[in-house]
């Protein structure tokens, strides 16, 4: 992998040149490749995971001082989650350095966007340790926060499942169900797939790290099949 055109198009030169790697390197790609005498990215993203979980809600508790917990809640929520983050990572071009197993290499879809996700929590945990805090919230700065208007102003914050119950019981009088239909994967790293219920009747399905995100998806999903979004 050529990492130092990745760090050319970040503008951010890492002094560990393995930690950098490390950020990138999947569990899978150890199991192909036992010989490696590296870890795995996993401690780097739950480091990364709490360092961007601060920067962010410092930045929302400034940018508005007016708005109550819930509120800033929920945008940090909307900033983080696995779609805006594999979004980001995307654009900056982190799936063509991912170090994955030859199995994982050929799944594009939603463990994709997973993996992605994840690759930037890491890449900002290796960030913070190589160069620190500071270095950090400005990557994450720079890359995040020119995303909180839309956010904010098109609604992208609010709650999938709140949506759907308050509109489904205002148009057709009866509340959303959900169903896990199937868990994917071993228990470290786990998905599941909840399909969401009207009148019995499945109107759409989501996936998720957890059940609560699934059930998220699942319920966008039906908020746009129905023309409801």
């Amino acid at each position: 992998m050529d990492f130092p055109q990745f760090e050319n198009k970040t503008g951010i030169t890492f002094k560990d040149k393995n930690l950098l790697k490390q950020a990138f390197l999947h569990r899978s790609y150890l199991n192909e490749n036992k010989g490696l005498k590296m870890d795995h990215n996993e401690r780097l993203e739950f480091l990364g995971d709490a360092v961007l979980e601060l920067v962010v809600t410092e930045y929302l508790y400034s940018k508005y001082p007016k708005k109550p917990e819930g509120d800033l809640t929920s945008y940090r929520a909307a900033l983080v989650n696995t779609s805006t983050l594999s979004a980001v990572a995307t654009e900056l071009s982190m799936n063509d350095y991912l170090l994955l197993s030859k199995g994982e290499a050929k799944d594009t879809g939603r463990a994709r966007q997973y993996i992605l996700a994840n690759t930037f929590e890491s890449f900002v945990g290796a960030l913070y340790l190589d160069q620190g805090y500071e270095q950090a919230k400005d990557f994450i700065a720079q890359n995040l926060f020119p995303l909180t208007d839309e956010i904010v102003e098109k609604g992208l914050w609010q709650d999938a499942k709140s949506r759907l119950q308050e509109i489904a019981q205002e148009k057709e009088n009866t509340t959303p169900q959900y169903k896990t239909v199937q868990e994917i994967g071993p228990d470290h790293e786990k998905n599941f797939i909840v399909g969401v219920y009207l009148s019995d009747m499945e109107i759409a399905k989501g996936e998720g790290k957890s059940k609560q995100e699934a059930e998220q998806e699942a319920a966008q999903k039906a908020l746009e099949a129905r023309n409801w979004s």
